[in-house]
Parts: structure tokens; sequence; C-alpha cells
């Protein structure tokens, strides 16, 4: 609806404040706008994306509680529309169908870019597939944000999310995760960082790392160390807030260096143990594929009974 339409129907236009003025905000296109919003600080958000929140028909948000704080502090009435992982089956039908029909609706997540480990990537995806605009009003990250303090290499870098929760699946993970050739970025919760840390340094080895908690908040801070250092220390810590944990790549030998390690390992437990017992063994220890450890352990096994 342009400024002339919502004057003709009664319509207050859109607006915003910020910096204590009040402002007009423009009408914007049909379509869905996914909208990143502050990571913590709420004055880390984009004029842009405040003037498409205000003009928005409605807000599409993963906790509407969240959203209608940040909505409020810059006095934004647009309504909310709540999605998330419980209901998105049931509310996405009704949110392509209004897009279909010409409205134009914003998407953000809790905190950051959408679609970074929230619900919104089936919505945007139907919404590209049904002819719907989409447009990025980009703006806080936590991965970019953690990734540009850390102090490691940021020519490449991969993102995981949320390691499994279990020890032995997240060491398999890290396994696999391992001949990566850039940082790790993880999210991790603050009652399991020091079980992951002790499993990255199980498993990754030497490498520095760097833990991001409540990054842009006022209790913000970053540690910084080697992995087994951070593991150590953080071992008897009840940390709070949110968490991005970042590991640096691996040396060009630490692949080399890792099998090694596992070679010695399979050794010793051939000398007590059958085949299949030792993979096992090796493979729990190490996080490494179990086909792999047992493939492994036959070879070392033939070659002591040459």
């Amino acid at each position: 609806m342009t400024r002339d339409e919502q004057t003709k129907h009664g319509k207050a236009p859109s607006a915003f404040t910020a910096f204590g003025l009040r402002a007009e905000a423009e009408p914007i296109a049909p379509g869905l706008h996914v909208v990143a919003t502050p990571i913590g600080n709420l004055r880390d958000i984009s004029l842009r994306a405040l003037a498409t929140l205000a003009a928005a028909e409605a807000v599409i948000a993963e906790d509407t509680r969240v959203t209608k704080t940040l909505l409020a502090h810059y006095g934004i009435a647009t309504p909310l529309i709540a999605y998330h992982e419980h209901n998105a089956h049931l509310v996405r039908p009704q949110i392509i169908a209004r897009l279909a029909a010409g409205a134009a609706l914003a998407l953000v997540s809790d905190a950051g870019t959408p679609l970074v480990s929230d619900p919104g990537f089936k919505l945007v995806s139907e919404a590209v597939a049904g002819g719907v605009p989409v447009t990025s009003v980009p703006g806080a990250s936590a991965v970019l944000a953690a990734l540009v303090v850390a102090g490691l290499p940021t020519d490449r870098f991969f993102f995981e999310g949320f390691l499994p929760p279990k020890s032995a699946a997240r060491r398999a993970r890290l396994a696999e995760l391992a001949i990566v050739p850039g940082t790790l970025v993880f999210f991790e919760s603050p009652r399991r960082i020091a079980e992951t840390l002790a499993d990255c340094a199980a498993t990754l080895g030497a490498r520095e790392a760097a833990v991001a908690r409540e990054l842009t908040k006022h209790f913000e801070t970053v540690r910084r160390g080697p992995l087994s250092e951070l593991a150590r220390d953080i071992a008897d810590e009840q940390l709070r807030g949110e968490i991005v944990l970042l590991v640096g790549p691996p040396s060009e030998n630490a692949r080399e260096t890792r099998d090694l390690d596992v070679d010695a390992r399979i050794v010793e437990a051939l000398a007590t143990n059958s085949v299949k017992d030792a993979a096992s063994i090796v493979a729990g220890e190490t996080g490494e594929p179990r086909r792999r450890v047992y493939a492994r352990a036959l070879q070392l096994a033939a070659g002591r009974r040459e």
C-alpha cells in the first residue's frame, strides 16, 4: 500500500523511532523481506531494517516475545506472526498464501540473520519455488561477529551450527570435520561447552581456538588459546549466555600426525583385543569412523602376522 493509499483509507503512515526522532517508513514492495536483527545490543540494527519492519504488513517471528521487545524499543506497531519449528507445518501454507496474494511480509529470527540455525529456510525455499520475490535486509550475524574477533584465519571458514549433544556422536562428527581446510565455527550451549571443548581437544588435536560469549552485550568475553588449555580452564566453570566456539584450521601435517596417532592406538589395542574390539575401542577414543578404523586395524593386524 502506497503512502497515498494509506492516507485515502485512513491508515496512519508506517513509522519508527530512532535517536529520539519519529520517522515515516517508505512503503515496501510485495514479497518476503528477510531482515537481520541485533544479536544482543539493540543498537545493532540498520535504518533500512527498521523501515522494513515498520512498513511490512506483518513480521514473521520465531519467538514473538523477543521480537515484540525489539519493535517496542523502536516504536513499531506492526502485527506479529509466530512461526517456529512446532507450528511451521501449519502456519507456512498460510504465509505462502498471503505472499502469493501480494502481501509484503518481513521474516526475522530471535537474533541475528534469519535462516542460520532457525526454521526460516523452508519458508524461503517455498517462497522462491512459488515465484515470490525474496529480499535480504542484511545486518548482524553471530557467526561473523565471532569470526572477526577470534584472531583465527578468516579466509576460509565452515559453519557447523550445533554439534550432537552426546559425546560419541560429537567426536564422530568432529573427526569428519578434522580435514576441513578452514576455521570451524560452532554454536554451543553454556552447559555443554566444557564437554565440547574436551572432545575438540581429544579429536582435533593441538589447534588454536576461541570461545566468544555474549557478543555485543555488556558482559561480552572472548577467550583465546590452544584447545587443550581452553578445555582445562573452562572445565570447572559455570558459563552463561550465548556462546560461539571457533577452532582454527588444521596444519599441513595434521592429518598425517593424526593418522600416526590412530595407528599407534590401534597397535596398542590389538595387543590385548581382537580386530573388531580394537576397532571399536579406538573409534570410541578418537571419534574416527568405525569402518575406517576397522579397515586400518585389519591392515595392521595382517602386517603383524607377516
